[in-house]
C-alpha cells in the first residue's frame, strides 16, 4: 500500500471519529422509549382485575384490566339452572347502566348440580338467542376449592365467602375493591342490589 493511500486512511478516521462519538453519545442518552398503552393499564389497574380470560363465544383472550375503573358484577352462571332467567335482568340491569361506567361479567360453571354441561359457542348462543345476553361472558370455568379460576379466588378471599349456587354475585367498586357478595335469590332487579350499583357509580 503506498504512502498515499495510508495517509487518506488516516485522514478517514480521523474525520469518522468525532461523528462516531455523537452516535454513540445519542444511543446513552436517548430517553426510554414512552410506555405502550397496554403497559399503562396494567400499572393503574386494581390487582383484583390483573387476570385474563378467554371469551366465551370465540377464545379470545380478554385482560380484566380494560375493565378497570368501571363497576363490576361479576356472576357465575349456568344456562340450565331455575335461575337461569336471571340472565334476562342482568342484560338489562347492563344496558341501563353500561353508559355510567358499570358492567356485567359472566362467569359459566359447571360445579352446581352439572347444570352448564355444553361448551363455548353453545353456551354463548343459548344466552344470546334466548336471554338476549350481550354482557362479557369468558370461558366455562370451576368457581370452587382449589381449582376455582383466579378471579373467584380472589373474590371469595376478598368477600369472605365463595358461591352457594349458580348465579351468586359480587359487587366490585371503581378501586377494584369488593363492596359485597349476593346470594342466587337476589335478583337483578333488587332494589337494595340497584341501590348499591348507583351509590358505587357515584363516586370516583
Amino acid at each position: 500500500m503506498g504512502f498515499g493511500s495510508v495517509m487518506h486512511g488516516l485522514r478517514f478516521r480521523v474525520l469518522l471519529a468525532p461523528v462516531w462519538g455523537i452516535c454513540v453519545a445519542l444511543a446513552f442518552c436517548a430517553p426510554a422509549a414512552a410506555a405502550t398503552p397496554a403497559q399503562e393499564d396494567a400499572s393503574n389497574c386494581p390487582v383484583l382485575l390483573q387476570k385474563t380470560f378467554n371469551r366465551l363465544q370465540d377464545d379470545a383472550p380478554q385482560n380484566l384490566c380494560q375493565y378497570s375503573g368501571k363497576v363490576i358484577l361479576v356472576v357465575n352462571t349456568a344456562s340450565q339452572c331455575g335461575f337461569a332467567p336471571q340472565y334476562e335482568g342482568l342484560e338489562k340491569l347492563n344496558a341501563t347502566y353500561g353508559t355510567k361506567g358499570f358492567v356485567v361479567l359472566g362467569f359459566p360453571t359447571n360445579d352446581f348440580g352439572q347444570q352448564e354441561p355444553g361448551k363455548g359457542k353453545e353456551i354463548a348462543d343459548f344466552c344470546f338467542n334466548t336471554y338476549g345476553v350481550k354482557f362479557p361472558m369468558f370461558e366455562k370455568s370451576t368457581v370452587l376449592g382449589k381449582s376455582a379460576n383466579p378471579l373467584f379466588t380472589d373474590l371469595s378471599k376478598a368477600s369472605g365467602t365463595t358461591p352457594r349456587w349458580n348465579f351468586y354475585k359480587y359487587l366490585i367498586g371503581r378501586d377494584g375493591k369488593v363492596i359485597d357478595s349476593y346470594t342466587s335469590f337476589t335478583t337483578p332487579d333488587n332494589a337494595k342490589l340497584i341501590a348499591e350499583v348507583k351509590k358505587a357509580l357515584a363516586q370516583r
